[in-house]
């Protein structure tokens, strides 16, 4: 059972506080929580000397939950995730200005979230049906009637439905169901160019547009391939379990139906490869990026990131292709764009060491960044899409596939 939730900036201010039950948690706990080292505070389950504590952070806002009662620690961790999903949906963004801009209806979803510190209602079909999203139309009234409430006078259809993700009567003139595969790459090369980690997170998200109980099932071409699935609510696990079939009903709107991953991947669409050498107080820098594996698609927004260590005095980088640009805080940001097929694109330059330093003892670490419309990298492919109890017109379906460059480091 939770006993409340604080909303944290950026720079530790308490935007919001909820108390959940009788018991009263004093603020001075998010002092303690923000003055612990970062190594200790980045993890999700943080004991303090009178509460457990839950953290999620989502775009600079931290989600801190607290009890002093044991209680399983997912539970938390997922309400938290979910409460940031809800917040972020209605808000249209997290960030503190919104929260502030919104006291009311943050509150409002809050309290139909959770009651009594156990989750109750973290559905967004039947949250919207509750209390209404904010607009210009809304807030006029409320300045004009007094009334700030956005609360609805009737219980939604959907919290007595034995799927309650979704909203009772749905109507449309045309029936669309979309799926889209987006992946994202983890990878790791160490200095000498050697693959040591290359694994796919993945996540198969739907936006359906379907009259009445429509019944959904997802097939895919080689599902053997997939590891650490998780699932929506509204997935059978049965069908999955015996056939690798996934059986639902779907929400109305738009949301991640599963999610997986895949390990032991055996290249990367892209290489990047940095040489540095370090004599007399400067440092000579060369960087080569190509396309290791052709996936078939365009290899689109190309970045490469990487910081220099702090004993680099002053710095003169120039590409052949693309923008570079060094920020105050010697971050460095190479935007390459698309490969083009006339040359290889190369940054080189030449670094300044501080007075008394020879040789460069510490070598960046290049971060990539990518992204690849119409393939998932991962090879998994979708076989069909049946559907059943739809009352009446056509249906649409259509497949999409994004892969991504999640964590992709390059060590030199």
């Amino acid at each position: 059972m939770l006993q409340c939730i604080f909303l944290l900036s950026d720079s530790g201010e308490v935007i919001l506080e909820k108390q959940l039950t009788g018991h009263r948690v004093d603020r001075s706990i998010c002092d303690w929580f923000w003055t612990q080292p970062h190594s200790f505070k980045a993890s999700p389950v943080i004991a303090s000397p009178t509460h457990y504590l839950f953290q999620v952070v989502r775009q600079g806002i931290t989600f801190l939950a607290c009890t002093q009662l044991e209680m399983p620690p997912l539970m938390a961790i997922e309400f938290l995730c979910r409460a940031a999903d809800v917040l972020s949906d209605y808000l249209g963004g997290l960030n503190e200005d919104e929260i502030k801009d919104n006291f009311v209806i943050v509150y409002e979803l809050l309290d139909e979230m959770i009651d009594n510190g156990f989750p109750l209602t973290t559905e967004p079909n039947i949250l919207r049906d509750m209390i209404t999203a904010p607009n210009i139309v809304s807030k006029m009234l409320s300045v004009v009637t007094g009334n700030i409430s956005n609360m609805s006078n009737t219980l939604p259809g959907a919290t007595a439905s034995c799927v309650p993700w979704r909203t009772a009567d749905v109507k449309y003139s045309n029936n669309e169901v979309y799926v889209d595969l987006v992946e994202e790459m983890d990878s790791v090369i160490n200095r000498d160019g050697v693959l040591v980690k290359c694994e796919v997170y993945g996540e198969v998200q739907v936006n359906s547009h379907l009259s009445g109980l429509p019944d959904l099932k997802l097939s895919f071409a080689n599902p053997a391939i997939l590891d650490d699935v998780r699932f929506h609510p509204c997935v059978r696990f049965r069908p999955w379990e015996s056939n690798q079939i996934l059986s639902f009903v779907p929400p109305d709107g738009q949301f991640k139906l599963m999610s997986y991953r895949i390990k032991k991947l055996k290249s990367t669409p892209i290489y990047v490869k940095p040489q540095l050498s370090s004599d007399n107080g400067t440092c000579r820098i060369n960087v080569l990026v190509g396309i290791r594996n052709d996936p078939g698609k365009t290899i689109d927004s190309i970045t490469v990131e990487f910081q220099l260590p702090p004993c680099v005095v002053s710095a003169d980088i120039t590409a052949n292709h693309g923008t570079m640009n060094i920020v105050a805080n010697k971050m460095c940001f190479w935007s390459i764009g698309r490969i083009p097929k006339d040359k290889a694109p190369s940054l080189s330059g030449t670094l300044v060491l501080e007075t008394g330093m020879q040789r460069l003892h510490v070598n960046p670490t290049f971060r990539v960044g990518f992204k690849i419309m119409g393939v998932a990298l991962s090879g998994l492919q979708i076989d069909k899409l049946d559907l059943k109890n739809l009352p009446n017109g056509r249906l649409y379906k259509g497949f999409r596939a994004l892969t991504r460059a999640g964590e992709f480091e390059v060590r030199s």
